[in-house]
């Protein structure tokens, strides 16, 4: 089975990670990072609850939301997790949504929290890193950031809208923006209706 990380950050469009970790569990197992300010924007966007005591009370509390073993949680805090070594193999990492703030970490090397920390050891080990940066517009200081991650191998994927699948609801929105996301670390799905089909 195929390891995965996704890390949730603390920027709008939450319920699009949330979306992507849906699929990624029924063909993976993932290693799940949520950002302190992350926790009360998906209990907005989704209406899920995933805060606790502790990481065991959380992981807990995903396994039974999403019905599925296959999710290991790791606060933002824990820099003893596993995820923090490049000797942990994984199949790489995403960073959905990405705010400006850890999108700079990033960047820059600072890996001050697990997330950028992770984020960090996936680029020098040379795995694929996939990050969907939300915010609007975009000043040059984000631009750069994005630029220098870019010319590293990260892709690069905001949450940009589609209509030619003809979206009837805002699910289908966040469909569409969650598959090119998958689409861009190659896992294969069927959540949207691609062009020409």
């Amino acid at each position: 089975m195929k390891k995965y990380i996704l890390a949730i950050t603390g920027a709008s469009s939450a319920v699009i990670g949330v979306r992507v970790l849906k699929e990624l569990v029924k063909i993976s197992e993932v290693h799940l990072l949520i950002s302190s300010q992350a926790f009360s924007i998906i209990k907005d966007e989704t209406g899920a609850d995933w805060s606790g005591e502790n990481e065991d009370a959380i992981q807990k509390e995903l396994r039974r939301y999403f019905k599925t073993k296959n999710i290991y949680y790791y606060s933002e805090n824990n820099l003893y997790a596993p995820v923090a070594s490049g000797s942990f193999i994984t199949n790489g990492m995403f960073v959905v949504p990405c705010s400006m703030k850890t999108l700079s970490g990033i960047a820059n090397g600072y890996a001050n929290s697990l997330i950028e920390r992770a984020a960090d050891v996936i680029i020098k080990e040379s795995r694929p890193l996939v990050i969907s940066p939300r915010e609007m517009p975009f000043s040059a200081i984000h631009l750069e950031n994005m630029l220098k991650l870019a010319r590293l191998g990260v892709k690069i994927v905001p949450p940009v809208l589609g209509f030619y699948h003809k979206p009837k609801d805002i699910s289908d929105l966040v469909d569409f923006i969650a598959g090119k996301i998958l689409d861009a670390m190659g896992i294969e799905h069927n959540i949207f209706k691609r062009w020409g089909t």
